[in-house]
């Protein structure tokens, strides 16, 4: 609403204008005000009198005038020489160079251009909002608008026809104030639907010349189990023109209130952003190595969290995140995030055309109830650099590659690694159409490990003080596509098949910080190393193979591809019993993508037993429907078999489901659901039944051009400490163009 008054303020009134200029001829300069610069204005009109004995110039017919942008339209503008009166009649149409467009029956102003007064006023925004009045006056720069209305909402129908619009601010007076950059209300009502609803005493807020400023944003309410009744009332401070901050006081009917700050700031270099909350109340620990029985103590609660960043020069910029909270249910018993790690970092970046340098520190937070605060890692620092060399030996590519790693922790092992490689590939096609790629590797590592015996798991472990080795790998990647007509489409053929042979390489001796979540996938079925991380690497020789297909019709996509691989040795893997690599045969893998238009989008992951092709991974995820009306449906079991020991890779049985139906023009209901399905039998350490409810949301929203209204009810089935499980209500409202 800002914008609109904005427009009358500095366009309607002082450009009626170039009414001085209307001395007998098309292109003049009018006389300035005193302070103002002046300024040239083009006119045209059907017709150009000059009484001299009453001194009035009359401009008339389709009259037409231009200055800085700024447009006049009007039938008539009149300038009286004598008593200095500047006066357009019929029909009159401003438009400034945003596109904002004023409308009036008569505008009247002295030939100093800077008071004057509005008959019937309509202003008409570049962004669909619309001010009526039945009168404005502009007094020594202040604008006071009378019986004035503003709504950004549409006032015809599809069809043309008048309507009313779904929410608008009704006033006595309206006045804006130049000097403090402010618009004031007098008698100010919203009116939703028709009816009012509530009176706005003393509304004011910034006339938005300088990007918006200081005053209240549209509140939340909303009603949970755990804190009461909600309700947040947000108000921005402009700081500067580069600066802001919110202060949101949150105030519950079951505990004490919250307060929340938010600062942002955009800089020379870049921009960054600091956040907190805190509160004083009651909270339960959830220290595993306490005692059963739940301690409650009072105390200060908070979550910080901040980002940033700063490009330092073309090539090097500096990346920052942290996050931290008090103790590990606040997050979730005020709704502020279900995560339960915490992650911060520095980073420090340098991108060039062929080579990559990263600097990073890391710190984390574990919140889960097995979490324990002196094993979380401090990793400082982690560098990785890489350098790339095209067309040096063979006509293949080189890449270089320097990686160190230090990880600490007050009660856990701690861990050092650095480590230097090189790989070069050559990608050629052959004279049968075939697609090969050759691979070599070769890399050195040096690790250095403490207090290995506080690492619980084993295979983690590694050995004590200094460890070396020497990893080598050679590959061979064929592919052989073959494209034909197919349906009335294109159909694509491509078996695959990789070689890959790699020495005998020291392992267990080694200690595993960053592979330890191994899964046989699609995703990783041809990579070089198996493993997600570096700690860990797959030798040996093996053969991979697979198939992929696809299918392309009008508005239809199908992907499929397939694949195993075997071991040409004997020895034992590494992988652990239940990962799908651990025997000669891996088991079988394999993905398929679907999309019909913007009706169907679906994806199937799959991993096969390779001896009794039972199902260890069946993952779906679907949306059907369009933008308005549509479903989600996500479904993931993991039957690995898997030693319950290793907590990186616990199976589980879920399934996801949500949605929106419209049913009515501007209505639709919405909702979500969350069930977890692991039973004993996949997870033996899960205390559950094969069908726990984890959420569920269900609600309901009206959406139109300028408003919108929801109410969402949320359940929680779980309790956490101090978070209860149960009920929560979300009321809300948006304005366009009001507030948030």
């Amino acid at each position: 609403m800002s914008t609109t008054l904005n427009l009358l303020c500095r366009t309607a009134l002082p450009l009626l204008l170039c009414a001085p200029a209307l001395a007998a001829a098309q292109e003049v300069t009018p006389a300035a005000a005193p302070g103002e610069e002046e300024r040239q204005v083009d006119f045209s009109a059907d017709q150009l009198t000059y009484d001299t004995d009453a001194e009035i110039v009359t401009a008339s017919g389709d009259v037409r005038m231009t200055t800085e942008g700024n447009n006049l339209r009007a039938d008539s503008v009149i300038w009286n020489r004598q008593t200095g009166e500047v006066r357009a009649e019929g029909n009159v149409r401003i438009v400034n160079p945003q596109g904002d467009a004023a409308y009036g029956d008569s505008i009247v102003l002295t030939d100093t251009l800077r008071d004057g007064m509005v008959d019937n006023l309509l202003l008409v925004l570049e962004d669909g909002g619309r001010l009526a009045a039945d009168r404005a006056e502009r007094d020594e720069g202040r604008t006071t608008l009378f019986s004035a209305t503003y709504s950004p909402c549409a006032v015809v129908d599809s069809e043309g026809c008048p309507k009313d619009p779904t929410w608008k601010i009704t006033a006595v007076r309206v006045v804006h104030d130049p000097v403090r950059n402010r618009i004031s209300y007098e008698g100010a009502t919203l009116n939703l639907f028709g009816i009012p609803i509530i009176g706005l005493p003393g509304l004011s807020h910034p006339d938005g010349t300088e990007g918006g400023g200081t005053g209240l944003l549209v509140p939340d309410i909303r009603i949970s189990r755990s804190n009461g009744l909600e309700l947040s009332l947000p108000y921005y401070f402009k700081v500067a023109p580069n600066s802001d901050a919110t202060i949101t006081p949150h105030v519950y009917t079951d505990v004490a209130p919250m307060l929340e700050g938010r600062y942002r700031q955009l800089t020379e270099l870049g921009a960054f952003q600091l956040g907190a909350y805190v509160t004083h109340s009651s909270r339960i620990g959830l220290d595993p190595l306490a005692s059963s029985a739940p301690d409650r103590n009072e105390g200060i609660r908070a979550y910080l969290e901040g980002s940033g960043k700063f490009q330092l020069d073309p090539q090097w910029s500096i990346t920052a995140s942290g996050r931290y909270v008090t103790d590990r249910t606040f997050l979730r018993r005020y709704d502020i995030s279900r995560d339960d790690r915490l992650r911060s970092v520095v980073n420090a970046e340098r991108i060039g055309e062929d080579s990559y340098i990263s600097i990073a520190g890391w710190a984390f937070q574990g919140l889960r109830m097995t979490d324990v605060a002196g094993q979380q890692p401090v990793v400082l620092p982690a560098v990785d650099a890489r350098w790339r060399f095209d067309d040096p030996v063979w006509d293949g590519t080189i890449q270089v590659q320097a990686n160190s790693l230090s990880i600490l922790r007050t009660e856990g092992q701690d861990t050092q690694r650095a480590f230097a490689s090189a790989r070069w590939d050559r990608r050629a096609i052959t004279a049968m159409g075939q697609e090969l790629t050759l691979t070599a590797y070769a890399r050195g590592d040096v690790y250095h490990t403490d207090d290995t015996l506080l690492t619980s798991n084993l295979s983690y472990r590694g050995d004590e003080g200094w460890s070396s080795r020497a990893i080598g790998a050679v590959a061979a990647d064929l592919k052989w596509p073959f494209i034909g007509e197919f349906m009335g489409g294109t159909q694509r053929l491509t078996p695959r098949v990789q070689f890959v042979a790699s020495p005998p390489t020291t392992n267990l001796e080694i200690p595993n910080e960053d592979a330890r979540a191994v899964d046989l996938e699609d995703s990783n079925l041809f990579a070089l190393n198996r493993f997600p991380g570096y700690d860990r690497w797959e030798d040996g020789t093996r053969v991979t193979y697979g198939l992929e297909w696809a299918l392309d019709l009008p508005k239809t996509a199908i992907r499929t591809t397939i694949g195993q691989s075997y071991r040409l040795d004997e020895k034992p893997s590494i992988f652990p019993p239940g990962t799908g690599l651990s025997d000669q045969f891996s088991d079988i893998v394999g993905r398929t993508s679907v999309k019909l238009g913007r009706k169907l989008n679906l994806v199937h992951r799959f991993r096969l037993d390779k001896d009794n092709l039972a199902i260890r991974r069946n993952e779906i995820d679907a949306v059907v429907g369009g933008r308005q009306t549509y479903a989600t449906v996500g479904y993931l079991r993991l039957d690995r078999d898997i030693d319950p020991t290793i907590e990186d890779l616990r199976d589980r049985e879920e399934v996801r489901v949500g949605g929106r139906v419209k049913f009515a023009n501007y209505w639709s209901i919405f909702g979500s659901a969350v069930v977890d399905l692991t039973n004993q039998e996949e997870d033996p350490l899960a205390d559950i039944d094969g069908f726990e409810p984890v959420r569920h949301r269900l609600g309901v929203a009206y959406d139109d051009d300028c408003i919108e209204i929801g109410v969402t009810w949320r359940r929680d089935y779980e309790t956490t400490g101090d978070f209860r499980r149960g009920n929560t209500f979300l009321f809300r409202v948006a304005l366009k163009n009001l507030g948030r």
